[in-house]
């Protein structure tokens, strides 16, 4: 069984377990941990666990709202750690004692019963990497922080059961925000992130009538709204407004099985 849960998204920290259940044995990744380690022990006691039961922790790029306390919450756990090489520079080269691992696109890796599955991504970091998960039975997509969907992209995507998807901001909102114009540029161009509109063709590109879920996430609370995403997520995936997911900053998202 594979599920997973947000402990958070946004511009003030991102956080993904990824939890796989085999033969009475469980599986924990934490796809990136954009917090202090207080504030992310907070976020792991609302889902009944610790830092302890962390199995690896895969750090998709280096700005601060992913890496956060990765090298301190692996140090002190002694908990393995994948990033790409690139995102291993460009926070320094920093010594994790042996338990640092180097990820690469295309590369399969394995957490227990969980197989991950890295691919690039056009997003203004070092060397960014997303991924997909699966226990052998079920996919789940991660997709955040990038500009645009290339074509290796979505072909990662296809025929997932789920799909964690960015839907960064409304690209109106943006335009008429108070972001000085180069943050402006930054944030709507093609190394960006996604816009709503963007992120919607995404998901109407690659639902099919297997996928059960699509959580958005990194929602800008400055550039956009809850209601504007569910209503762009439904029109793609021809569902009710009212099913539709969102993850917050503040608590991120309920379990959702996969």
């Amino acid at each position: 069984m594979l599920r997973f849960r947000s402990l958070g998204s946004g511009s003030t920290g991102n956080a993904t377990l990824v939890e796989a259940t085999s033969g009475g044995r469980i599986s924990r990744l934490l796809i990136d941990c954009g917090f202090t380690l207080r504030h992310l022990e907070v976020r792991l006691a609302r889902a009944g666990l610790s830092p302890a039961d962390i199995d690896a922790v895969f750090i998709t790029h280096e700005h601060a709202d992913h890496i956060g306390c990765a090298h301190t919450l692996s140090r002190r756990e002694r908990i393995s750690v994948w990033m790409s090489e690139g995102t291993w520079l460009a926070t320094g080269g920093r010594d994790f004692e042996g338990r640092l691992h180097l990820a690469h696109d295309g590369v399969d890796i394995v957490v227990g019963d969980m197989l991950v599955q890295p691919f690039t991504v056009p997003h203004d970091a070092r060397e960014p990497l997303q991924m997909r998960c699966t226990d052998g039975a079920r996919s789940l997509g991660v997709l955040t922080d990038l500009g645009h969907a290339t074509p290796h992209v979505l072909g990662r995507l296809m025929h997932l059961d789920a799909l964690l998807l960015e839907f960064n901001h409304d690209s109106d909102m943006l335009a008429s925000s108070r972001y000085p114009p180069f943050l402006k540029q930054r944030v709507g161009g093609n190394y960006g992130h996604l816009s709503n509109t963007a992120a919607a063709e995404i998901a109407r590109t690659v639902t099919h009538a297997g996928l059960r879920h699509v959580l958005a996430a990194h929602l800008s609370e400055q550039n956009n709204r809850p209601e504007i995403v569910r209503r762009l997520m439904a029109e793609a995936l021809g569902a009710r407004e009212d099913e539709m997911l969102t993850a917050t900053a503040a608590d991120g998202s309920p379990w959702l099985d996969v």
